[in-house]
């Protein structure tokens, strides 16, 4: 099954970029049945990335573009504010569907999960590739 429409991935760039990595490749093995448009792919930033306004509003316009959230959560992703703690606000206010996947493996909400998406309705599950697929559906 093809997603057509952009998911928007939120994670901790210094801490859990190797978990964006990973789906990346889930994506792109031929091997592998797991498929999302990321939204992160529509354009590449600029030498201006270092401004936060600029940044900021890429991503708006990318999270804009997509159909669902997916937040990649590790243990420092509570303590984020700059960018991710943003982009999980905006996602909130543009009422896009939320899916956290954890990657310490838990199913359920649990004591990593920032405040701001706590008791929210989003869908909890383990950064696991079947699980991953199954709530993208």
């Amino acid at each position: 099954m093809a997603y057509s429409d952009p998911t928007y991935v939120i994670f901790d760039g210094d801490e859990d970029a190797w978990a964006y990595r990973f789906m990346k490749g889930w994506n792109a093995s031929e091997n592998v049945s797991f498929e999302f448009a990321n939204a992160h792919d529509l354009d590449n930033m600029t030498g201006r990335a270092q401004d936060e306004d600029y940044v900021k509003r890429n991503l708006r316009n990318r999270m804009n573009g997509s159909s669902q959230v997916l937040v990649l959560i590790g243990e420092k992703t509570k303590n984020l504010f700059r960018f991710v703690r943003w982009e999980m606000e905006l996602a909130l206010d543009l009422g896009l569907p939320i899916i956290a996947a954890n990657l310490n493996g838990s199913r359920q909400q649990d004591v990593s999960c920032p405040p701001i998406i706590r008791d929210k309705c989003v869908v909890h599950v383990p950064f696991k590739m079947k699980a991953i697929k199954h709530a993208l559906a």
